[in-house]
């Protein structure tokens, strides 16, 4: 009997991204949200870098825990229509691109900072001046 060897597939690797952008908007340690669930921050560790897979009721649990539908952490999956191979199963899922903004640390820190505001007034000017330099009305 052989044993298989856990590889992380691209969706593996997205959600555990996911993951980890939705507890640092939070402001949650790896420790706190392991604290939530009643798991290590070890595994809350290999969640966030698919060194584990996540099951459907540990996802589940973890978006109780972080306040996000389930849907959240397969927002920006790449690949929406996975390909299906010979047999039927998904072939692949393509890798995330660089271009995704939910991936990049500065998305995180302009959410923090403009939430970080003290007041909505403060909010608003801020979100005016966004859709200003944007050209939005």
């Amino acid at each position: 009997m052989s044993c298989k060897t856990f590889k992380p597939t691209a969706v593996d690797t997205h959600i555990g991204q996911r993951v980890q952008l939705r507890r640092q908007m939070m402001g949650l340690s790896q420790r706190d949200l392991a604290k939530i669930c009643g798991v290590t921050f070890q595994q809350i560790q290999k969640y966030e870098s698919a060194g584990n897979r996540i099951s459907a009721s540990r996802l589940f649990d973890l978006s109780t825990a972080l306040e996000a539908p389930v849907s959240f952490f397969f927002m920006g999956l790449p690949g929406n229509t996975p390909e299906p191979s010979r047999n039927g199963r998904v072939a692949r899922v393509s890798e995330q691109t660089s271009d995704d903004p939910l991936a990049k640390n500065e998305t995180l820190q302009l959410i923090k900072l403009y939430w970080g505001l003290t007041n909505d007034k403060q909010r608003k000017n801020v979100m005016d001046m966004l859709k200003s330099l944007n050209g939005v009305e």
